[in-house]
């Protein structure tokens, strides 16, 4: 049963998980459109929606340390609050768009594009 599971674990165990999700998020962030696929796109949203309304809602050096904590690259959480919290200012949520791209050749997983819309 899934009794207060919080987030899914799409096949991986917990460190392996924080990792790859923190790699993802960076590589949104940082290029603002990631081809990948649809279930680690769906565990990765989430977490950018809060990062980003952290991010205009607290003060900087808040942030910064939050998502130091989470994103592996430092420019990335420094595009964060200088870039993409000044933009969203006025906007209260859906800072991401979840786009099907069809199935990869090899497996036939669902690809999707995620962007910062």
């Amino acid at each position: 049963m899934r009794h207060q599971v919080k987030n899914k674990r799409v096949g991986r165990n917990m460190a392996h998980l924080n990792a790859m999700l923190g790699n993802l998020a960076s590589s949104v962030i940082l290029y603002e459109k990631v081809k990948t696929t649809r279930a680690k796109a769906m565990a990765v949203k989430p977490i950018l929606e809060k990062l980003i309304s952290m991010a205009r809602n607290k003060s900087a050096a808040h942030t910064l340390r939050h998502a130091d904590s989470f994103l592996p690259l430092k420019s990335a959480s420094a595009k964060l609050v200088q870039v993409l919290a000044p933009r969203y200012k006025e906007k209260k949520s859906g800072f991401l768009r979840i786009i099907p791209l069809g199935h990869r050749v090899g497996d036939a997983a669902p690809l999707v594009q995620i962007e910062l819309t």
